[in-house]
């Protein structure tokens, strides 16, 4: 995990100086997530493999209750750019989640 966000901060830095902290919030949400689920998953299939399923269906529920929120929160709250925000959202989300199913199918093997 921690060249998964030492990638992610060092890329956001670069981006961030043109665009500004929308690019660290739409940054942020995401690696939090991959970060929290990754260390959940590794831990339940190194020690009770059978519960992982559910535990992954219980952490997509709760994925899209916090991205529904943390979303409302950083536009509606915090006011930060909408477009530079959605386009670093969707990027580092679609982005993080296709490693952590690279490291998913990794671990299965």
């Amino acid at each position: 995990m921690v060249w998964l966000a030492a990638g992610s901060v060092l890329s956001a830095a670069l981006i961030g100086v043109w665009v500004g902290r929308a690019v660290w919030l739409g940054m942020l949400g995401p690696l939090l997530v991959v970060s929290a689920t990754w260390v959940l998953t590794e831990r339940i299939y190194r020690t009770n493999p059978e519960r992982l399923t559910s535990m992954m269906v219980s952490a997509f529920a709760a994925k899209l209750v916090f991205f529904g929120a943390y979303v409302g929160l950083a536009i509606g709250v915090l006011g930060v750019q909408p477009v530079p925000f959605a386009a670093s959202f969707a990027g580092y989300f679609i982005a993080l989640h296709m490693i952590e199913a690279l490291l998913l199918k990794r671990l299965f093997v």
